[in-house]
C-alpha cells in the first residue's frame, strides 16, 4: 500500500521523474526568452502543452521557484543602491572594488546569490534561472500564491489517448472580458434631427386656427 505516499510516480524511477520534472519546469520558464533570432521559438510565452498527470506533478515545483525568486526582489533592490556602473576592471571599478560601497553591495548581494544557486539547483538550469529572476518574478510581486493554472485540453494524445493539458503562467496569457459597444453609423443622426422635428411641425400645424368657408371665398 501507498499510505502517506505523496506525488505520482509516472511510471519512471525516482532520478529519472526528478530530472523529467526539472525540464519542464525550465522548458516553461524558457518560453519567456527572447527568440526572435531563434530556430525553435516557442508559440505562446509562458505556456507549455504535456499530460494532465506531468502539469499537476510539475506545478508545485514552479510555483517554489517563483516564490524563491520574488522573496529575494527586495535584496536585489537595496544592492543597486551600492553598485557602480564603472566597467569590470577600470580604475574606477578597482577604487570601488576597495571602498565602503563595495562591502554593503555584496552584503546586500548575498541573499540573492543564494537564491539563484538554490534555483539552479531545484531546475538545473542557468539560462532559464536568469529569466526568473529578470522577467518572471517581477511579475508577481504583488501577488501572494497561484502563479499557474493548468487547462485541460478536449483533444487526447496520439498513440496513448493520453490527457493532454496546458500549463501557463498567469497573468499572461489571461482573458479580459471586454462589454461589446454598441455599432454607430452615420445616418443615426439625421434621423434623429428628423425625428425630433417631426412633433414640433405637427404640433404647429395642428395650433394653426383652420380656414372657414367665408374665408375660402
Amino acid at each position: 500500500m501507498r499510505h502517506r505516499r505523496r506525488g505520482r510516480t509516472l511510471g519512471r524511477s525516482p532520478s529519472h521523474r526528478k530530472a523529467m520534472l526539472k525540464n519542464l519546469a525550465s522548458a516553461l520558464f524558457l518560453t519567456e526568452r527572447d527568440a526572435t533570432y531563434d530556430e525553435n521559438a516557442p508559440h505562446v510565452a509562458g505556456r507549455i502543452t504535456t499530460t494532465l498527470h506531468k502539469a499537476k506533478e510539475v506545478r508545485p515545483l514552479v510555483e517554489k521557484c517563483i516564490t524563491i525568486a520574488k522573496k529575494s526582489l527586495p535584496a536585489a533592490e537595496e544592492a543597486r543602491k551600492h553598485e557602480t556602473d564603472a566597467e569590470r576592471g577600470s580604475d574606477a571599478w578597482k577604487k570601488w572594488r576597495q571602498s565602503d560601497d563595495w562591502q554593503k553591495w555584496a552584503n546586500a548581494r548575498a541573499p540573492v546569490v543564494a537564491a539563484r544557486r538554490r534555483i539552479i539547483q531545484l531546475i538545473g538550469d542557468k539560462e532559464a534561472a536568469k529569466i526568473l529572476f529578470d522577467t518572471i518574478a517581477e511579475r508577481y510581486v504583488d501577488r501572494p500564491g497561484g502563479y499557474t493554472r493548468v487547462l485541460r485540453l478536449a483533444t487526447p494524445r496520439l498513440g496513448d489517448a493520453g490527457d493532454r493539458a496546458i500549463l501557463e503562467l498567469v497573468g499572461k496569457n489571461d482573458r479580459v472580458k471586454r462589454k461589446a459597444e454598441r455599432p454607430s453609423f452615420d445616418d443615426e443622426q439625421p434621423k434623429a434631427q428628423q425625428s425630433d422635428s417631426e412633433p414640433e411641425e405637427a404640433v404647429s400645424a395642428a395650433n394653426e386656427p383652420e380656414e372657414t368657408e367665408s374665408e375660402k371665398g
